[in-house]
């Protein structure tokens, strides 16, 4: 491969410029894994993208990296171990995907606060401008239901372009860049950041790119490749091609859950890598870039395998200690020989943590004084405490926000 020398281009969007580092096309060699190809751009500092080669690569699995994998895939089977122990695995999923919600989109500078994101979701609304602070908490809302809803389409459609264009549409449904196409390749080229940061493929490349990666999804068994390695090689693919105009990081790492789900043969979605990644912003990003420029498959895979470990670890405290904590609620509640209603009112908390009496009053269709004497108990108990949240008194779970969030 050619090596192009031009004016500074820096790739893999916006995180990478933590790094501080100014790439240039030299960067790229005969160890690169795509082709720099020039390109026609509204901005003079684009002059040149990068194309990946298709799947499956040219990779042998190093020998020394067979305890790290298995390493990660026991780990990754006692949390599935621990998920189909419990009675209602739905009610401590839910933390768990939202809180992977709030870290994907904060990879992506979108920030919410956990108590003001489960306020929105209690009452969900569109924004109104661009400007509207709303647009945060509808991105955060929209990728927590995208992760349900692709659990669900695993059962009508394989790992695939359609699930994927489902998946974008369902992220981008409501919120600003909604008209940027949602569900729909993108047509233009685009680069990201200004100056510019990353300059994916050309717009007349992604139909082929994607049907090849469609294709490497639904390969029975590549060749000397475990499904975790699998997996962590479509998630570079997909972030190289950047086939949306907008929300292809998110789509990413919903795709990298679900194929981890799928390949893995995991009872549910337990595994979500994006708190791992938020913190290891730089690194994530360079070896990314590595695999482009170098071909540095083990580099990204070894890093990858680390996140699995220490995210299944993660998610086993935070599934135990919400079980602790289901449980001593329930002590709590018997100890005033409370109603079932009381105890059902606590089990919605582990789905969403912030409250209102009239919601609570529909919901168990009582009057609205006996949803407030039942939330007062709670208060009493000290499962729930008052918060300034919202137009009308609201109420908070603060033990299950700390587990879930801390």
């Amino acid at each position: 491969m050619t090596t192009i020398e031009t004016a500074p281009i820096v790739f893999f969007g916006h995180l990478l410029q933590q790094t501080g580092k100014a790439v240039k096309l030299s960067d790229f060699n005969d160890n690169s894994l795509g082709e720099i190809v020039p390109i026609v751009a509204a901005s003079p500092l684009v002059t040149h993208a990068f194309v990946p080669r298709p799947l499956p690569p040219d990779f042998s699995w190093p020998l020394d990296l067979w305890p790290l994998l298995s390493d990660a895939e026991n780990e990754l089977a006692r949390l599935d171990g621990t998920g189909k122990a419990l009675t209602d695995p739905e009610l401590l999923l839910t933390p768990l995907q939202e809180r992977e919600a709030l870290k994907s989109s904060s990879l992506e500078g979108t920030y919410t606060d956990p108590q003001g994101q489960m306020l929105f979701k209690l009452s969900p609304e569109e924004p109104t401008s661009e400007s509207d602070p709303k647009n945060a908490y509808r991105e955060v809302f929209n990728y927590a239901r995208a992760l349900r809803q692709g659990e669900s389409l695993l059962d009508e459609l394989p790992l695939s372009e359609k699930l994927i264009r489902r998946l974008h549409f369902t992220l981008m449904d409501g919120v600003r860049g909604q008209n940027k196409r949602p569900g729909e390749i993108r047509n233009r080229q685009v680069h990201i950041g200004n100056p510019p940061r990353f300059v994916p493929p050309p717009a007349d490349q992604i139909p082929g790119l994607l049907h090849n990666l469609g294709h490497y999804l639904n390969l029975e068994e590549p060749a000397g490749l475990r499904p975790l390695a699998r997996a962590f090689i479509a998630h570079y693919q997909f972030e190289t091609i950047h086939p949306f105009l907008d929300g292809n990081g998110r789509v990413g790492r919903l795709l990298l859950a679900l194929s981890i789900k799928e390949w893995e043969g995991l009872a549910k979605q337990w595994l979500y890598m994006s708190a791992f990644f938020d913190a290891n912003k730089d690194d994530y990003i360079s070896h990314l870039y590595r695999v482009s420029t170098h071909g540095d498959w083990r580099g990204w895979l070894e890093f990858c395998l680390r996140g699995v470990i220490e995210q299944a670890k993660d998610a086993i405290r935070r599934c135990e200690a919400l079980l602790e904590l289901q449980v001593n609620f329930r002590q709590r509640i018997q100890s005033i020989k409370g109603s079932n209603r009381l105890g059902a009112i606590v089990d919605q908390l582990f789905s969403n943590s912030v409250l209102q009496i009239p919601r609570v009053a529909e919901a168990f269709d009582v009057t609205y004084h006996t949803a407030r004497r039942d939330v007062e108990k709670l208060v009493k108990l000290e499962i729930l405490s008052e918060t300034e949240l919202g137009g009308v008194r609201t109420f908070l779970a603060p033990e299950i926000l700390g587990i879930t969030y801390d």
